[in-house]
């Protein structure tokens, strides 16, 4: 059999796409929020599996050419996998430092109800367009936002709803994000060019979005008072060293991010220096952590490779206080981890086995005109997302199939640079078991399904690219396009 293979049909390819969707729904039902710890793994592995008999038996493949297909997607997802054992290092070791218990304190006396949510988005947004991450701006003042907003009582999906979509707007904005760079390097046009066509769809999507979390502060009924904050407030002091000098290791990092040191070394560095600060600042926190009586330089080896490696609690006299003081380590993203690599698994034996380039190809016939060719698009992204589990395999691959399309109808690159970033790069925080949404979950301790009704930007970007599509509103054309029809 080996050597002699057959194109898929839809047919084909329709096989574990419809099994993978019906056990997830299944598994929804089942487990509900819990899917992350080890069922939504499990109907990945198994849809995989209906994936590579499909296509050994009815396409020809043999095993090993499907298994070259999947080491090659693990591989694209290692660096992901890398910079989360690092992001929960440093979660470990700026929690032992008193960093995050500090941001959560200040961000207590100047933050109020009302405007909370409006200024976790924006202060998110900021953040991750002097970055260009949204996976370190979550990861940092992220962790401490959501801290706040619990303690001011909002819903904690509410909260990262917010976070995620000021993020997500700075990923998509900033000359230094990695999917703002790749988006018109497939389409075939500039970055500055890309970024000024997608400001017309993007700067609406997060105005919205900011209107909206503006509208629910001021009427949302938080169940956190003011004495409730002040008593936060006053625990934090009570068990840390808060010092404005504790700032300079979040201000470090992301000085190395803007300065476009690579996100692996900028987040060792930072959980490295968390790890001295809390040797400085918080020695009676490491002699609790430690929880021996030794020497100091013996509890602080033990305190922060505990911090980094594991899960530590902090405990005070406050139960609010003490969920905000747990922290999960480079242990605490295995689940995450093992949810990407089954998620790789599966996309991998689609890619190879060409299941899901034909799938693709099948939507791309039915277009004829420039808003159901942008609608085609935008559905095909998010479709790579949902199946690939890679918001860069989401960008890449529709980028290829339809640059020649987009050039045939008179259309130029950046309308389809700025249609992958509208779907793709902000859709794939919404999916729980791709590489995005397993993260964010881990990273801030709140399911994927929690937070997405709440992401309002990211849930208004494709619609506006859609809309903008439909109305020919901002859709650049090639001064001679009957040459290219």
């Amino acid at each position: 059999m080996e050597g002699i293979t057959r194109a898929p049909k839809v047919s084909d390819a329709l096989i574990p796409l419809i099994f993978l969707i019906v056990l997830l729904v299944l598994n929804i039902r089942v487990f509900g929020t819990d899917g992350l710890s080890g069922s939504n793994q499990i109907v990945l592995i198994l849809s995989a599996t209906v994936a590579a008999l499909v296509a050994i038996f009815r396409l020809g493949f043999n095993w090993e050419t499907l298994q070259d297909g999947i080491v090659k997607s693990i591989s694209s997802a290692m660096s992901s996998i890398l910079i989360l054992f690092l992001i929960g290092a440093l979660a470990g070791t700026w929690m032992l430092s008193g960093v995050v218990p500090a941001m959560i304190y200040y961000g207590l006396q100047v933050l109020n109800p009302t405007i909370f949510l409006v200024a976790a988005c924006f202060v998110s947004a900021v953040v991750s367009v002097a970055t260009g991450s949204s996976w370190t701006t979550v990861a940092t003042v992220g962790v401490a936002l959501l801290g706040i907003g619990k303690a001011l009582g909002f819903d904690e999906g509410i909260i990262a709803g917010s976070i995620i979509s000021g993020a997500y707007f700075g990923d998509k904005m900033s000359p230094l994000s990695d999917t703002t760079n790749l988006a018109p390097a497939m389409a075939g046009t500039d970055l500055f060019t890309h970024i000024r066509h997608m400001a017309k769809t993007t700067v609406p999507s997060i105005i919205i979005a900011l209107l909206m979390f503006i509208v629910i502060g001021f009427n949302y009924e938080t169940n956190g008072s003011v004495n409730d904050v002040k008593a936060i407030s006053e625990v934090i002091l009570e068990k840390f060293n808060v010092s404005g000098w504790l700032f300079l290791v979040p201000i470090i990092v992301l000085t190395m991010i803007i300065k476009q040191v690579p996100a692996i070394p900028a987040l060792l560095a930072g959980a490295l220096l968390g790890g001295v600060f809390a040797l400085i600042f918080q020695p009676e926190i490491i002699s609790t952590i430690a929880a021996e009586d030794a020497s100091y330089a013996y509890q602080s080896f033990k305190a922060v490779m505990m911090s980094m490696y594991g899960e530590i609690s902090i405990v005070t006299s406050n139960d609010v206080v003490n969920e905000l003081l747990i922290t999960g380590g480079m242990a605490g993203m295995l689940n995450t981890i093992w949810l990407i690599v089954c998620a790789m698994v599966f996309g991998g034996i689609m890619e190879e086995s060409g299941m899901l380039r034909v799938l693709a190809e099948a939507i791309i016939r039915k277009v004829h005109r420039v808003g159901s060719l942008i609608a085609s698009t935008a559905a095909t992204c998010m479709f790579f997302n949902i199946t690939t589990s890679d918001q860069y395999l989401a960008i890449l691959v529709p980028g290829r199939m339809y640059a020649d399309v987009y050039r045939k109808r008179g259309l130029k690159p950046e309308n389809l640079s700025r249609t992958l970033e509208d779907s793709a790069t902000v859709t794939s925080v919404l999916v729980p078991w791709n590489t995005c949404g397993a993260t964010q979950a881990s990273v801030l301790g709140v399911a994927t399904l929690t937070y997405a009704p709440y992401c309002f930007f990211n849930i208004i970007s494709p619609i506006m690219t859609i809309l903008f599509g439909y109305l020919k509103i901002g859709i650049n054309y090639y001064e001679k396009e009957e040459e290219l029809a």
